[in-house]
């Protein structure tokens, strides 16, 4: 039975266990049919083997070794990797810039942060992918562990996870990957290829682009080693399964041809803006990121002219481009909405 099926089935149990709400005491009426699933590790409903049947099911989806459900973000999933790889003074090789989680991560495990950077764009302003050649001399005789890549980009710039494994391999070094913001790309072959069936770990948000519920998110496994124990230290072991219960439902429609259809409608959509808009310059590897620059405008005040003249948020800006995250709940009519805000402002 998967979580779904779980959530599907009447209980009938008289349960004096957690959640003491009991699934009928509802405080935020809000969420009532939240409480209403909101179940505990109890004989009566059984979560955790229904929760190994669909990571289990996730992972033959993606072609991975073990795919694991997060609920606390890619965060958790970033430092799963790094304590089930790294030991105590060993060195691992960071992007300075990176979220946060990085360094965390690898101060959590006792290890010794290794600095690179990425090329830097002027005219965009954002940092672009790191190069394989750059990496593969910082890993020469630095008696590195591991390698955390960044791709996509916060901005949608990707790197080559493919020649960066082949460098980590003749080295010795676990590769991870924080593809939190390439979710959608194992479902698309217009999209980047994902780095789920390239790299050692590699660990997706959901809740970013694929239309999942904040903050859940994917650990991908395709080494040998056993992630659980890692996961073990740092989750909690009293799970919200109806989050978890999304995570299941999320691939599910993302595998289906319908969710491949409205995946492939958006990103027809995203590409028909581009075209409908030449006097705008788009960048970045991911249709999905709509990084956009108009040159008579600094990124800040294209930001506040969309936000005060047509009612677009943008999702971060800097003094040369902005970006426009995308996902699966972005339709059509805000697609077309600042296709026309942007034709506008581009022709002042």
């Amino acid at each position: 039975m998967s979580l779904i099926s779980l959530f599907r089935k009447n209980n009938h149990t008289k349960l004096f266990t957690t959640p003491s709400h009991s699934q009928k005491f509802f405080i935020f009426h809000k969420f009532r049919q939240f409480y209403k699933y909101d179940i505990s590790e109890t004989e009566a409903h059984d979560p955790q083997s229904a929760l190994n049947k669909a990571q289990n099911r996730a992972a033959d989806i993606y072609g991975t070794k073990a795919t694991y459900f997060l609920t606390n973000g890619s965060t958790s999933g970033i430092h799963a990797a790094v304590l089930c790889c790294v030991k105590k003074d060993e060195k691992v090789l960071l992007w300075k810039s990176a979220h946060r989680s990085h360094l965390n991560a690898v101060k959590l495990a006792g290890a010794i942060p290794v600095f690179y950077e990425h090329p830097h764009s002027d005219t965009w302003d954002v940092p672009l992918g790191v190069e394989p050649a750059a990496i593969d001399n910082l890993l020469k005789g630095n008696n590195i562990k591991a390698l955390i890549v960044t791709s996509p980009t916060y901005e949608g710039y990707t790197s080559d996870i493919r020649a960066i494994q082949a460098i980590c391999k003749r080295n010795g070094v676990y590769l991870i990957v924080d593809e939190a913001h390439g979710a959608l790309y194992p479902f698309s072959d217009r999209l980047p290829e994902s780095a789920v069936n390239i790299a050692d770990f590699t660990i997706q948000s959901l809740h970013k682009t694929a239309g999942g519920l904040n903050p859940t998110a994917l650990l991908h496994v395709n080494c040998e080693l056993d992630a659980k124990p890692a996961l073990d230290m740092i989750m909690t072991t009293s799970p919200s399964y109806p989050l978890l219960a999304t995570i299941e439902a999320n691939i599910n429609y993302l595998n289906s041809s319908k969710g491949r259809k409205k995946l492939s409608e958006l990103i027809q959509a995203l590409c028909e803006l581009r075209h409908s808009c030449p006097n705008c310059d788009f960048g970045g590897n991911d249709v999905t990121k709509i990084l956009v620059r108009i040159p008579k405008f600094s990124g800040f005040a294209l930001s506040e002219l969309l936000f005060d003249k047509y009612n677009i948020e943008d999702e971060i800006t800097n003094s040369k481009s902005t970006m426009l995250l995308c996902g699966l709940g972005t339709d059509t009519k805000k697609i077309n909405a600042l296709k026309s805000a942007l034709q506008k402002l581009s022709q002042l």
